[in-house]
């Protein structure tokens, strides 16, 4: 079976990328479902049900989000009426939405899916993401073999250590936030692939796909600014995990680049 993960999309340049090469890169890797992080497709920041819905009509299959999903309070209600889009599992209880699923792809089979955030160097006062992924692993069951996890951090430890910590218990653990993809894409000794940021759909020419003269203008001042989504090229990082669909191991796990003007 092949998943294919795209990172976090940025804003209107990033949807636009997603829509445009998504059947390109159906025809070249031929994946059997693909999921996005979209936690930032607002503008740069949040998620609202329309682009949502128009982000499953690209083809998506399913969104993860993070930290930012609660900038649109729109998407409040959608978070619990959607079976297709998860948000960090370890928010405390009562928080909108749920943080795991199961999911039937178009072929038939079946792929859980576990959203979680990292608390080194985060805002968010929150539960623990190591008990909170045994919990929710205990949720999705035993029964379904191919587990996917989107380890939403800032510190490349902190994705490293949890990978560890479900090495042979998921497919794959892959890190989103920082927007860099990086090059240490791995099967760990017990059959999960890793990697620590798949990276971004969003304009090269920027900081993270905002606008940089507006970020180098924060560093420098030091004073609040509000960012901007950029333009221009746009650069849309992925990677590709082919699994075995008896034993849920992770066969493969390969880094993409794509440009799109």
């Amino acid at each position: 079976m092949k998943i294919l993960f795209i990172g976090d999309v940025i804003g209107k340049p990033g949807r636009s990328a997603v829509k445009s090469l998504l059947p390109l890169l159906k025809a070249e890797t031929g994946f059997d479902a693909v999921i996005m992080n979209g936690e930032n497709v607002s503008g740069g920041m949040g998620i609202t049900p329309q682009e949502a819905n128009e982000i499953f009509d690209t083809g998506i299959d399913l969104i993860t989000t993070g930290n930012h999903v609660w900038k649109k309070k729109e998407i409040l209600d959608f978070l619990n009426r959607s079976d297709r889009i998860v948000r960090p599992a370890n928010y405390p209880p009562g928080a909108p939405g749920t943080g795991s699923l199961t999911y039937r792809t178009k072929t038939g089979s079946v792929i859980g899916l576990i959203n979680l955030l990292g608390r080194v160097f985060m805002h968010e006062t929150l539960d623990c993401p190591f008990r909170v992924a045994d919990s929710e692993l205990k949720k999705i069951g035993e029964h379904t073999k191919i587990i996917l996890v989107d380890f939403h951090a800032e510190a490349t430890s902190e994705k490293r250590a949890l990978a560890y910590h479900l090495d042979g218990r998921v497919t794959a653990l892959v890190g989103t936030h920082t927007h860099v993809q990086t090059a240490d894409e791995q099967i760990l000794a017990g059959g999960t692939g890793f990697i620590t940021d798949v990276g971004m759909a969003g304009p090269s020419d920027s900081v993270i796909g905002m606008r940089k003269e507006i970020i180098l203008q924060k560093f420098k001042s030091q004073l609040p600014a509000s960012f901007q989504v950029a333009s221009g090229e746009v650069i849309l990082d992925a990677v590709l995990i082919e699994a075995d669909e008896r034993t849920g191991r992770c066969l493969k796990i390969s880094r993409i680049r794509r440009s799109h003007s």
